[in-house]
């Protein structure tokens, strides 16, 4: 391997993980704004986890970037409310999970300083709670919509041209067992014709070409019929005749993708076929793109999600057997630094394109932390505002009964829970870095 390549393949990585732990620091910062707003006590902004490689303590907040960039924290004074008032302190018990509860409350109230009660988290009305809560996958939100805006405004995203790429020698039948001619195969119509790569269409039986679809439609639903043809080559327009010839293809839908049919097998019909491809071309998208964009990539990092066991099951059964990984399926940050090192290694195609895709990497990775920090589990931001509008609910119907207020939510309490999740959270972890190293997913 040229060391040009390896160098190429390091900044890659580099750019992917400098740029995680930026949208790490920027949740954060979601998260700590808010709370500062609010009047919340943060005593610690802290980005990675492991040793702490440096920090400095600025008003009552120590900022610093720990030995691993790849998480991040914010220490809010009274996460967790105290034991409810008259019932008998607890320091100490033979109880595994009690213990757990109690050194969690033992450590909630360790970050509130005497006199300053008033500053803590739980004590803040449930409105305020969500919204520091939900700042931090907010800002990864709007992190996804900006880099999406680069990705498809600025650079844009290849579509077919109006432009011939590849002009086919031969006609074979889509199910053909060979794709390659042979001589006594017949010529192509578009072959025959005169047609070459580089060709603009121009119109096809007197009509303009807006699209390669319009041609492709006319061409497709023309067998045996004579098609006038005008193309500009060299800055000239140039008048070729061409006969599509019936042949069996697959059919496709509006976007150009093969249909199937119930049993997930191509569907093919008899149609038009000239031989002639188009070039793709790189087209920057209106603004309108880029929220719909990013509503596709959240329903499926969602539906990834929902299915995630059977994917892990899939993860581990190629990661120990024989078979292929899914490209689609769950990737460590191993794996995406992988990715995004061939990314920057390919140097067949243009140095933008490269960059689009890097930024398209952290733009998908941004919805990513967006979607699965709303999962309703501690110690996940959304189990944080689950506990909180479970608080708001209680009161409420406590309020309409004419009972008392039943107070905050002890979410202490589901400290045996979140040691659960952080568990298996780790497992998958560390079953998603083995796949990606043993059998990682390739874009080469």
């Amino acid at each position: 391997m040229r060391v040009e390549t390896v160098l190429l393949y390091i900044l890659g990585v580099v750019i992917v993980v400098v740029g995680v732990a930026v949208s790490i620091a920027l949740h954060e910062l979601g998260h700590f704004v808010p709370a500062r707003r609010f009047g919340v006590r943060v005593g610690q902004f802290m980005i990675g986890f492991g040793p702490t490689v440096f920090s400095r303590r600025r008003g009552e907040t120590e900022y610093g970037l720990k030995a691993i960039p790849l998480g991040g924290y914010i220490s809010m004074a009274g996460m967790f409310p105290p034991p409810a008032p008259g019932a008998a302190p607890r320091t100490a018990s033979t109880g595994f999970f009690q213990t757990l509860v109690q050194d969690a409350r033992s450590a909630s109230a360790d970050t509130v300083p005497a006199g300053e009660e008033h500053r803590t988290f739980y004590r803040l009305p449930v409105w305020k709670r969500v919204v520091i809560m939900l700042g931090g996958p907010t800002m990864n939100l709007l992190i996804a919509v900006v880099l999406y805006g680069v990705v498809l405004c600025v650079f844009g995203l290849p579509q077919s041209s109006t432009t011939v790429g590849s002009v086919s020698e031969c006609v074979l039948p889509a199910t053909s067992a060979r794709q390659e001619c042979r001589d006594g195969d017949p010529e192509a119509p578009g072959a025959a014709a005169g047609f070459r790569p580089g060709d603009r269409l121009v119109s096809v039986a007197g009509d303009p070409v807006d699209s390669w679809a319009g041609a492709t439609a006319a061409i497709r639903d023309s067998p045996g019929e004579p098609l006038a043809f005008v193309v500009e080559r060299g800055g000239e327009d140039v008048a070729l005749t061409a006969t599509p010839e019936l042949t069996e293809r697959y059919a496709v839908d509006d976007a150009g993708a093969v249909l199937t049919d119930a049993d997930g097998a191509p569907v093919t019909e008899d149609v038009g076929f000239l031989g002639i491809g188009a070039a793709s071309e790189v087209v920057p998208q209106p603004v309108t793109a880029v929220l719909p964009a990013v509503g596709d990539n959240i329903v499926r990092v969602g539906a990834l999600i929902l299915n995630l066991p059977q994917r892990l099951v899939d993860v581990a059964q190629a990661a120990f057997g024989p078979g292929e990984r899914d490209p689609d399926g769950p990737i460590s940050v191993v794996g995406v630094g992988r990715v995004a090192g061939e990314i920057a290694t390919i140097n067949t195609i243009p140095v933008a394109d490269r960059a689009s895709a890097l930024l398209g990497i952290l733009a998908s990775l941004n919805v990513a932390l967006f979607v699965f920090n709303l999962v309703p589990l501690l110690p996940l931001d959304g189990g944080h505002v689950a506990g909180a509008l479970w608080e708001g609910l209680r009161r409420v119907v406590a309020r309409r009964r004419g009972a008392r207020d039943p107070g905050p939510v002890d979410t202490a309490k589901l400290i045996p829970l979140t040691l659960t999740v952080v568990v298996l959270l780790g497992a998958m972890s560390a079953l998603l870095i083995y796949a990606d190293i043993v059998k990682p997913i390739s874009v080469l």
